[in-house]
């Protein structure tokens, strides 16, 4: 795992400044603690910080083909590089290195901007061609791996993180409005648009050319969920599942340096560790942490399957530095990121790196799979709006819901609010409003609110639905979660705690061809009345116990009601309403004071919105309030400098 950095200027005579340069790449350090490197051409800049995985010694970065005409800088692994190798070796092609880095290369020599479909992996790479004075950008299917980009009339300025990118101060650090209201909506900034006016993400499944004339982007995948096969039954499903899984943690055991897993003890992460138990000739090195608060424990859950499987099981109780935990995530997140599973996710990664490089975790089961507890309710309330005409849901149920009291301290079944609500809406914007929070027009300033009046954070949705193919329920709820909570949500949470620390996450339940074959599934093999995640569950049934098969979903959930009346008052009323506080200028105070009382006192739980107000606060004390950015940049103990390629690249053939 590493981070890239790269600027191209329209014009090859515009100068890049090097030294600024320098100070992008040296931003990422913390993602490639192991190497960096920089490579200048007239109106180019190529950088990258490395995280040594694979050919420990040979895969230094930029890299070149053997006529210097391609060079790249990529972040991520390509799994079947042994692969891809040998059939290109069968082309032709020569390699000087045991890296997957040189296998890109080659790749995009021989089938150009379709390479990426060869790829089974996790990646964001540019590939620089030197004859054509191009780049080539590309991002991996599901959005494990992150793209910025910055673009202006003069150059385009792309990184894995958008720090990076703000190391230049001449790009504008304005904020998007549109996308405040989404960050408050969804607790995170849905892409393609960044919190920034002018800084972008690359979509998952997409690469971008860039030419001195024009950038074009383009879609390479999709996931398809309209050509769903009926003709295999739960146990053939079962058998095929477990195949293609097998296959997928083979692959990402593929390392040089130490490797171990994430364990909760849920289904998913406990899925993985027995297939790794099966695969690997020595003990799987497995990490739990837990917390004080047993509600909020699953350490006697992880236990359970580490004894099953005789791992090398290791365990860390998280004593929680408030303080230090928001100043930590305001820096690696980039931006304003509501998800407190965030939290528990830094400390997992961080005692995780104590024992190894490489760590493979069990994300991606519940959105292939249909193992959210939403998605019961979503089909619960359909099976019921079917029964009850328009007319009635628009004009009795919808009035009542208006009235009916709030019960935000039940579990979501009870809250007959919201139940009612949702029932009043359609499927799809019901499920929105689930998934959504409701309660920042109490947050944010009138002034800041009439001027993005006409903007619905629904319209993500909107975009998305059209996009996926499919009339069946289930599947286009799917479909969205993997758009925008799995790609904007559970993927950056993972790539950003676990980089901070240096480590290498692998998500073997999101290998591509699981993915397609998940939504190849009929939706009786997902979700069949309260049982979720049927076939996977089915598939998992001789390799772990009843318990874990059918124990109750906890979630990666930490006790933030409790620690907003304790550890993280005193921080989070100087963010809110000390002097110093209200960095952003957009907080409505009125309102966000009477949420906090409200909270303090027990009448409502506020915690989630509290926490997804602190977060922005906090980002905006840190990134837009005129302060120096390159003061954060410094390298980690023990990081090596970043070093300016000189050697002479071959002459380009005329």
């Amino acid at each position: 795992m590493c981070g890239i950095v790269g600027i191209y200027c329209f014009d090859k005579r515009r100068g890049v400044d090097r030294e600024v340069f320098v100070r992008q790449v040296d931003a990422l350090a913390h993602r490639g603690p192991d190497d960096g490197g920089a490579y200048f051409e007239p109106g180019v800049a190529l950088g990258h910080r490395r995280l040594s995985i694979i050919d420990l010694g040979g895969g230094h970065q930029p890299m070149w083909d053997s006529e210097g005409r391609l060079g790249i800088v990529f972040n991520g692994e390509i799994y079947n590089y042994r692969e891809l190798k040998k059939e290109l070796e069968q082309e032709g092609h020569r390699f000087r290195t045991d890296s997957d880095t040189e296998v890109i290369l080659n790749a995009y020599r021989q089938w150009g901007a379709r390479c990426v479909d060869h790829f089974v992996g996790m990646f964001a790479f540019c590939v620089f061609d030197r004859q054509e004075r191009t780049f080539f950008l590309a991002r991996d299917r599901l959005g494990k791996k992150p793209l910025y980009f910055y673009k202006d009339d003069e150059r385009l300025i792309f990184a894995s993180e958008l720090k990076a990118i703000l190391m230049d101060p001449t790009v504008p650090r304005v904020m998007e409005p549109t996308a405040v209201v989404d960050y408050f909506a969804y607790n995170y900034v849905p892409g393609p648009q960044s919190i920034l006016r002018d800084v972008q993400k690359l979509p998952a499944g997409h690469a971008m050319l860039v030419s001195p004339d024009r950038v074009v982007m383009q879609r390479y995948w999709d996931v398809d969920f309209s050509h769903v096969d009926r003709t295999k039954n739960l146990e053939q499903n079962a058998t095929a599942l477990i195949a293609h899984l097998e296959d997928a943690v083979r692959l990402r055991l593929r390392s040089d340096v130490p490797l171990g897993a994430f364990l909760s003890g849920g289904v998913d992460s406990s899925l993985v560790v027995a297939l790794m138990a099966r695969q690997l000739h020595e003990p799987v090195k497995t990490h739990t942490i837990g917390f004080d608060e047993a509600e909020y424990d699953e350490r006697a859950y992880a236990r359970e399957t580490a004894a099953l499987y005789e791992t090398e099981h290791h365990e860390k109780i998280v004593s929680v530095d408030a303080a230090g935990i928001i100043d930590q995530l305001s820096w690696f997140y980039d931006e304003p990121f509501g998800d407190s599973s965030a939290v528990p996710t830094y400390y997992l990664s961080q005692a995780t790196r104590e024992k190894v490089t490489v760590a493979l975790s069990g994300d991606g089961g519940d959105e292939n799979f249909a193992g959210y507890r939403r998605y019961q309710f979503a089909m619960a309330e359909d099976r019921v709006r079917t029964h009850v005409p328009h007319f009635i849901r628009k004009n009795l149920i919808k009035p009542v819901a208006d009235i009916y009291p709030k019960a935000d301290f039940l579990p979501r079944y009870l809250r007959a609010k919201a139940t009612l609500t949702n029932l009043a809406e359609s499927h799809e914007r019901a499920y929105f409003l689930s998934l959504t929070q409701k309660t920042y027009p109490r947050l944010l300033s009138p002034t800041f609110l009439t001027g993005v009046s006409e903007h619905d954070p629904f319209e993500h949705f909107q975009r998305h639905l059209a996009q996926c193919g499919t009339e069946d329920r289930l599947a286009r709820l799917q479909y969205v979660d993997l758009k925008l909570y799995l790609c904007d949500d559970i993927l950056v949470k993972v790539d950003r705690a676990s980089m901070a620390h240096a480590l290498e996450v692998r998500v073997p339940i999101l290998d591509h061809h699981i993915v397609d074959r998940a939504a190849r599934l009929p939706a009786k093999y997902k979700l069949d009345g309260q049982q979720t995640k049927v076939a996977l569950k089915y598939a998992a049934r001789r390799m772990l116990p009843r318990q874990i098969l059918e124990r109750k979903k906890m979630g990666f959930t930490i006790p933030l009601p409790e620690w907003f009346r304790g550890g993280l008052r005193a921080r989070a009323e100087a963010a809110f309403f000390g002097q110093k506080g209200g960095y952003s200028g957009l907080l409505d105070t009125a309102g966000l004071r009477r949420m906090w009382y409200e909270h303090q006192l027990g009448i409502s739980n506020h915690a989630t919105v509290l926490w997804s107000t602190l977060m922005f606060e906090e980002w905006a004390r840190r990134f837009m309030s005129g302060g120096d950015l390159a003061a954060g940049a410094v390298l980690p103990r023990g990081a090596r400098p970043t070093r300016i390629q000189t050697e002479a690249l071959p002459a380009l053939r005329a």
